[in-house]
């Protein structure tokens, strides 16, 4: 193993330990990207791919090269790291000046400074397919072993970027469910005040509070909110 790169292991646990309370996907994504750059022999740049539905993206990069790469690929639909994202499939490219698959990507790819390739699938979720691109800027940069490495290196993330997708999703509608829950408690409390001060049914009271709502064109929490904010400030006395 060459000194500047990471031992296996230790980008293997570092995955796997990840703080999710503390990372984003954003942030394991651009961690994945590095970390591979930094354990995969001959890896000179690295990226990461997103496909969801038609929409591919570069979620993280570790140089340009990768991503004008990777762009070049999504703005005519065809390449190697499309294809591994979405057939979830290992495309290796050991010589860039002699690829017959996507000739045209490879030419612009070597006018770039890139010799080789090797994009690895990631998969992450049902409706969200993931692509590991590892750009070197010299020819055959990726041999046998370093494309096992890449694969199992891929399974380790593909692990790390699901968790955090899924964590992600997880707090984002218990957020919701939060705000959905203060709005009613609020909706609740206004209910109260319209009925002791028009001495009405509570669905009387909530028809009052939705045609303000719908009449001064606020929601109908926004509007309950101010009333029980005015109410507790003494301003209705």
């Amino acid at each position: 193993m060459s000194p500047d790169r990471l031992d296996p292991a230790a980008a293997f646990a570092e995955l796997g330990r990840i703080n999710l309370a503390e990372n984003d996907l954003q942030g394991v994504l651009s961690r994945v990207a590095d970390l591979a750059r930094q354990t995969v022999p001959g890896a000179d740049e690295v990226s990461v791919t997103m496909v969801r539905g038609s929409i591919a993206e570069t979620a993280a990069y570790t140089g340009h090269l990768a991503l004008a790469l990777d762009e070049w690929q999504y703005q005519r639909g065809s390449g190697p790291c499309l294809e591994a994202a979405t057939a979830q499939a290992t495309i290796s490219v050991p010589d860039l000046a002699d690829e017959a698959r996507w000739p045209e990507w490879a030419q612009h790819a070597v006018a770039a400074g890139a010799r080789s390739s090797l994009s690895v699938g990631l998969p992450i979720e049902e409706r969200l397919d993931g692509g590991l691109n590892l750009y070197g800027i010299r020819q055959a940069a990726f041999d046998d072993d370093a494309v096992v490495l890449a694969e199992t290196f891929a399974g380790y993330a593909a692990v790390a970027l699901a968790n955090a997708n899924l964590y992600g999703v997880t707090a984002r509608l218990t957020r919701q469910l939060q705000t959905a829950m203060a709005g009613r408690a609020v909706i609740e409390q206004a209910k109260g005040i319209v009925m002791g001060r028009r001495r009405c049914s509570a669905d009387e009271a909530f028809a009052i509070l939705t045609r303000i709502s719908q009449d001064s064109n606020r929601k109908l929490r926004d509007v309950a909110a101010a009333l029980v904010a005015k109410a507790e400030s003494g301003g209705d006395r």
